[in-house]
């Protein structure tokens, strides 16, 4: 399957203190995503892969159809985004994975979303 390069993404985080227990080992991080498709083709986001690293080395994937319950289509020239969340052991972590998408021809490829930290406030000088 094919790599593509009409598609951006672009990741903004946010370390959620209110929602965390650093004492219980509990950190929440949001992270809103937009998808850019720069390409002249409608695409519709099929399905998710992330890998989330934590501080001790432990990985969780995850896996799924679409993005917070969507299968969006993303016309020519325009963006989708959305926020979700996750919750690390540790008070900094990484996010990398991929989307498949697909073009409303049917065709099919991979976009894949670089490696982005997750960190508390202060944590990296």
């Amino acid at each position: 399957m094919e790599q593509h390069n009409s598609v951006r993404v672009e990741v903004k985080t946010e370390y959620i203190a209110h929602q965390s227990a650093p004492d219980e080992d509990r950190y929440l991080f949001s992270y809103t995503i937009t998808i850019i498709n720069l390409g002249d083709e409608s695409i519709t986001l099929k399905s998710r892969h992330w890998i989330i690293t934590d501080a001790n080395g432990k990985k969780t994937e995850v896996q799924g159809a679409g993005v917070v319950g969507e299968t969006p289509n993303i016309q020519p020239n325009t963006a989708y985004q959305y926020s979700s969340g996750t919750v690390l052991d540790t008070p900094l972590g990484f996010m990398e994975g991929r989307y498949l998408m697909e073009t409303d021809q049917g065709r099919s490829f991979y976009v894949p979303i670089n490696a982005f930290r997750l960190a508390v406030p202060g944590m990296i000088h």
